[in-house]
């Protein structure tokens, strides 16, 4: 995936200074990275929380908890992502953070983050651009839970976590398959569904031969199909990248 894909949308003249930002983010959390165990809680709602975090290895989401014990998974965030900038500028988050898989995340203290945002305007491009991302990101979710089918809803969200392991190099451009470890219940968090409803969309999109997902890997065996049935729920960013995927497969 070239530089320019990383960053959806953006304005051409911006890239220099985006790419410039993230090597200068990369060199002020260098030496910080910590490990942590799959469901580990890394951010408490509702609690002062003075960290940003870039991503190395592994999952997270950001969830809400309801008072009746049901969860709302936000956001997946994955390696390369820069997230909880938001701690720069408010003193609590109002949900939590809580890990997929094993994870190596960097943190950065807000106060060292904001000085370098002030002084440098790479670095506060890529900020910026960061949450304008997540934006896109919740928009897409919006529209999906508020207009998609669940086969529509389980699509797009296979196609932007394929596209978006690759755009951090943890997969190869050509692959077609890699390591996701959500549990059915937790797609259903995501996806606004019931863990019963995700496995028969499982099970239908196998018998079609569209994607089969076992023991946590999902295996994406037509992506073209797989890409017509997200197609009404993508927005541009997501259409260009999936059509140029399905080139470079076919070729």
């Amino acid at each position: 995936m070239t530089e320019s894909s990383r960053y959806a949308l953006h304005r051409p003249e911006l890239i220099g200074s985006l790419v410039a930002g993230d090597l200068k983010i990369a060199n002020a959390f260098q030496g910080s990275a910590r490990r942590y165990r799959a469901h580990d809680l890394l951010i408490e709602g509702d609690c002062d929380h003075p960290y940003v975090y870039r991503f190395v290895e592994g999952w997270a989401c950001r969830v809400r908890a309801l008072p009746d014990g049901r969860d709302q998974c936000i956001l997946i965030f994955m390696p390369s992502d820069l997230f909880a900038v938001k701690s720069m500028f408010v003193e609590r988050h109002p949900d939590d953070v809580r890990t997929l898989s094993d994870c190596l995340i960097e943190r950065l203290h807000y106060r060292d983050l904001h000085k370098l945002y002030r002084e440098d305007t790479d670095v506060a491009n890529r900020c910026i651009w960061q949450v304008i991302e997540e934006e896109r990101r919740l928009h897409n979710w919006v529209v999906g839970l508020g207009q998609g089918s669940a086969d529509e809803r389980v699509a797009m969200l296979l196609l932007d976590f394929h596209a978006r392991l690759r755009g951090a190099g943890v997969i190869p451009e050509e692959a077609l398959k890699f390591l996701m470890p959500l549990t059915q219940q937790q797609l259903a968090d995501f996806l606004g569904l019931t863990a019963i409803h995700v496995n028969r969309v499982l099970r239908v999109l196998r018998e079609r031969e569209i994607v089969a997902i076992r023991e946590g890997e999902v295996r994406i065996l037509d992506f073209e199909r797989l890409r017509q049935l997200a197609l009404p729920l993508l927005d541009l960013h997501e259409r260009k990248l999936a059509a140029r995927t399905v080139r470079m497969v076919h070729d």
